[in-house]
């Protein structure tokens, strides 16, 4: 089994409870295949760097798994056919951490000013 972490993106007209369905799905793929999900973020609806089919912002998720490669295709096969996910992509890590990332603690950062 190998780490990844994977970030996608929601289209803006999706609603947070329905982000949170597509993570809920993820977990399902990877815990059937014996894999875990290690840790999860809702970083929320931000602007994107540019405009993606007419969108101009995206909810977006962090996920850290821990799964074989073949579970991490099968997510990355249905979040292709996913009409609600406009951007997506996995990385392989050396180790997993449940620290929360830097774009949550930026998030935090300016939510005290």
């Amino acid at each position: 089994m190998s780490y990844y972490e994977h970030v996608f993106i929601a289209r803006p007209e999706v609603a947070p409870q329905q982000v949170e369905n597509i993570v809920e799905d993820i977990k399902k793929i990877v815990s059937e295949d014996g894999g875990d999900t290690v840790y999860t973020e809702y970083w929320g609806l931000k602007k994107l760097a540019y405009r993606i089919n007419k969108s101009e912002k995206g909810h977006y998720s962090l996920l850290r798994i821990d799964s074989k490669s073949s579970t991490i295709n099968e997510i990355e096969r249905i979040q292709k056919l996913n009409e609600d996910i406009i951007r997506f992509i996995t990385i392989k890590t050396e180790e997993i951490s449940k620290e929360p990332s830097v774009m949550l603690k930026s998030s935090e950062k300016k939510d005290v000013y």
